[in-house]
């Protein structure tokens, strides 16, 4: 097997969402909206997930947009890690 053929064969599945959390050292919780068709009633349904993605720099806080990525598992729950930073949250104190 070529190592492209390999390379497609092990994709890792990618997600963008926002953090809601924080609170824990290296690791937040990142909420991802999906949108679906409702089978029987065909209306759309926004369905959220949460997941708990790891954070090496744990500079991240509530309400910044990232991407994250599948990985092995690093804990119990853990199975992603955070990759990019897409958008900063804007503060909501102006002082």
């Amino acid at each position: 097997m070529s190592q492209e053929q390999n390379r497609e064969r092990t994709a890792r599945r990618t997600k963008q969402g926002v953090v809601v959390s924080n609170k824990m050292q290296k690791t937040v919780v990142v909420r991802v909206e999906s949108k679906m068709r409702h089978p029987q009633y065909d209306k759309v349904i926004v369905r959220a997930k949460k997941y708990y993605a790891h954070d090496e720099s744990d500079q991240l806080q509530q309400g910044d947009v990232v991407s994250i990525m599948e990985t092995r598992p690093l804990s119990k729950l853990k199975r992603w890690v955070v990759t990019e930073v897409v958008q900063k949250a804007t503060s909501q104190l102006a002082e």
